[in-house]
């Protein structure tokens, strides 16, 4: 029996709210035992200072980057499917920034295969991060 290429299922780059159900939703199968999820928040502190805000910015081949990262990334691992969305635009404390999921038959397969998705997306995908602090300063990552 050959091997099936697992198929990434949701690759986005969004202004919307992002949604962890449509993303866990995309890695359903029926031969998935097992789905890894991980969802990216923005937190109030950065480097011990305090975060008011971030505006994410993404190079129009962000996207396609992403999908080329999934596909990678599934490739390397028992996996069924991959997912993943990331937002752009302003962003405030506490909403979700990134959402990637991925479904295997077991969950180590699963667990192993999404650590090296959001690993992946932030070494590779062209999206930089503008943060806002309360006392007023900004600064890029990502560039």
């Amino acid at each position: 029996m050959a091997t099936e290429v697992p198929r990434v299922r949701l690759a986005r780059i969004s202004a919307a709210p992002l949604s962890v159900d449509a993303t866990l939703d995309a890695v359903r199968d029926p031969r998935v035992g097992g789905v890894a999820v991980f969802i990216g928040l923005v937190r109030n502190h950065d480097d011990g200072r305090p975060v008011a805000s971030l505006d994410y910015t993404a190079h129009p081949s962000a996207e396609a980057r992403l999908a080329d990262c999934l596909t990678e990334v599934a490739a390397q691992h028992a996996v069924v499917a991959v997912a993943g969305a990331h937002r752009v635009g302003p962003l405030t404390v506490g909403d979700i920034a990134v959402v990637v999921a991925a479904g295997a038959p077991h969950r180590a397969e699963a667990f192993a295969c999404c650590r090296d998705l959001i690993d992946r997306l932030k070494a590779e995908v062209p999206i930089w991060k503008e943060q806002s602090f309360t006392d007023g300063a900004v600064d890029w990552v990502g560039l």
